[in-house]
């Protein structure tokens, strides 16, 4: 099984041009400088760049060719931004129902338990969402991706926002995640230590 990107992207002097296979398995690194595009590609697998020309096959799966296109809600992916993606006016157990609910279906994957525990958010359930720090926020968006069952899991930059104790903290949980999941990841950074240390492979 494989992931199978072929896309391109023209956008006045930027152009897009992405061309690789890689296995549906593990962490694959998507490296480069700033305004290389990688950030675009992500958004590009995940259905939110319409421009975008070119194949992706997920597995089995056509996501995108000549004549198909899968809109964004038909996408299994789950999406970890820079700055977590949470709604502030629900608390955490809330915010990961919501993942939950996305991920209804016939899809495999973890439970609520059991991604609460592996990312260690058992303690901040009943808290409000602006009462978290950079790290638990950032793990609490995490686990709401997981929850929606994704057959890829695409993370643009997870920890560059965070002091180093909480970019130390979430490699920590980011490295039992790796030996734990089966989903795929995409996972876009700058650091090295990072790459060096969770990826298999690197674009």
């Amino acid at each position: 099984m494989t992931i199978r990107v072929d896309l391109r992207l023209d956008r006045g002097s930027f152009r897009l041009a992405a061309d690789f296979e890689v296995p549906a398995s593990g962490f694959t690194a998507l490296f480069g400088p700033s305004g290389c595009g990688k950030t675009t590609l992500l958004r590009a697998i995940a259905g939110l760049e319409p421009a975008v020309d070119g194949v992706l096959r997920v597995g089995q799966d056509s996501w995108q060719d000549g004549t198909r296109r899968l809109p964004p809600h038909r996408r299994a992916v789950g999406y970890v931004f820079q700055q977590p993606a949470l709604f502030a006016h629900l608390g955490v157990r809330d915010n990961l129902r919501f993942g939950m609910q996305r991920g209804q279906g016939e899809r495999e994957g973890l439970d609520f338990d059991q991604v609460v525990e592996l990312l260690g958010l058992s303690g901040l359930l009943e808290r409000p969402v602006p009462g978290l720090s950079g790290g638990e926020r950032q793990r609490v968006a995490i686990a709401q991706a997981l929850l929606s069952k994704p057959r890829l899991l695409l993370m643009d930059e997870p920890l560059s926002a965070l002091d180093q104790t909480s970019r130390s903290l979430l490699l920590t949980y980011l490295d039992e995640m790796l030996r734990q999941l089966e989903i795929p990841v995409l996972y876009v950074s700058h650091a090295l230590d990072e790459v060096a240390r969770l990826t298999d492979r690197m674009v």
